[in-house]
């Protein structure tokens, strides 16, 4: 799925505007970033699987026909990751696809849970992201960071393994800056999960979980209120409540939009109806991501072409947009710093006949 942006003549091409703007990303998932080349080849190492092992197969394999569907598709391609080896390919390869598209630095959710209840043995694991994580720094210049997040659909063990592998000193990998919630919203409260972000919060992580995708805004006030989110994850359904739009602009709690993501699970019916308008008018602080990009067939570039075509962005418009992950990001001081006047010095560039 892709947004074309109409140009006419004598409008610089807002496409290659976009190409080559530097940017940090806050919502991606770590096995849903798999590139079709990518999981073919993880496909074909492990062929009982029922994941294509032809990427152009990939593209009716990834075909969703709601939330539910996704979510089963989205499994099938974690029962690949199988081995520290795999791990560490995948990570490796993603920061790969993130510095084609000048992103700067990106915080990767990852389901440790998913892979230590397959056998990965946990240690290894760590050891794998952390090798591919310094590889990508040194070699493509992309700084990653990582959010653990629990798999609501697993329920409270999987909250309390999660927890562990955050927190215990022995495992917690260097790059470790967040706890999040992903997985199916409806049938799994949020305030069940109070006690593993309490103790996730106390032990130095930042709160980010899911709330408001397919549920309403209900969800992301309990994500306020008993997980002390400082980011939500979509978010979507907060537009229904002029009050937490209100809270949210008021607190610079920044939402992580990924516009086609919520058309390609039905969240949203269409991009015209994306409420990413809404939260701008109420001066909600806007991030720009691209979730599960490769399932999605869409990547950063594009979504950000998907918002200017939504929001009316010129040049300008799109980098101040870039500049609010930076804000919203868990990237040091000195480093938010660098990246926000990288983005002034590139816009500034660009605009200078």
């Amino acid at each position: 799925m892709t947004d074309q942006l109409s140009t006419r003549e004598g409008v610089r091409d807002l496409h290659a505007f976009i190409a080559g703007l530097p940017k940090a990303e806050l919502h991606v998932h770590h096995v849903g970033s798999a590139s079709p080349r990518i999981v073919s080849t993880l496909a074909a190492r492990h062929p009982d699987s029922q994941v294509p092992t032809d990427p152009e197969a990939l593209a009716d394999y990834f075909t969703f026909t709601d939330f539910a569907h996704f979510i089963q598709v989205y499994l099938s391609v974690v029962d690949l990751i199988r081995t520290p080896e795999d791990v560490r390919l995948l990570t490796y390869e993603v920061a790969r696809d993130m510095a084609r598209q000048q992103v700067r630095y990106a915080e990767l959710t990852i389901t440790p849970w998913s892979s230590t209840r397959r056998g990965i043995d946990e240690r290894a694991f760590m050891d794998a992201i952390e090798d591919a994580r310094k590889a990508a720094e040194a070699e493509f210049g992309v700084v990653l960071r990582w959010c653990f997040d629990i798999p609501g659909e697993a329920g409270l063990e999987a909250a309390e393994e999660t927890l562990r592998l955050a927190t215990d000193d022995r495992l917690r990998p260097e790059g470790l800056v967040s706890f999040g919630l992903g997985g199916p919203e409806i049938g799994v409260p949020r305030p069940q999960f109070k006690p593993y972000f309490d103790q996730a919060i106390a032990a130095g992580l930042r709160s980010v979980p899911h709330a408001g995708e397919t549920t309403g805004p209900e969800t992301v006030w309990d994500a306020l209120n008993e997980l002390r989110a400082e980011r939500i994850g979509h978010g979507t359904s907060s537009a229904r409540d002029p009050k937490l739009l209100a809270h949210l602009a008021e607190n610079r709690i920044a939402l992580e939009v990924c516009p086609t993501s919520n058309i390609a699970t039905r969240a949203v019916r269409t991009l015209d109806e994306h409420p990413i308008k809404e939260f701008t008018r109420a001066g909600v602080l806007v991030t720009i991501n691209s979730d599960d990009p490769p399932m999605f067939g869409t990547d950063l570039n594009n979504e950000y072409a998907v918002a200017a075509r939504l929001l009316d962005l010129d040049e300008l418009g799109l980098a101040a947009l870039a500049k609010n992950a930076v804000e919203a990001s868990f990237l040091d001081p000195a480093g938010r710093t660098r990246l926000t006047e990288e983005i002034d010095t590139y816009a500034s560039a660009w605009l200078t006949p």
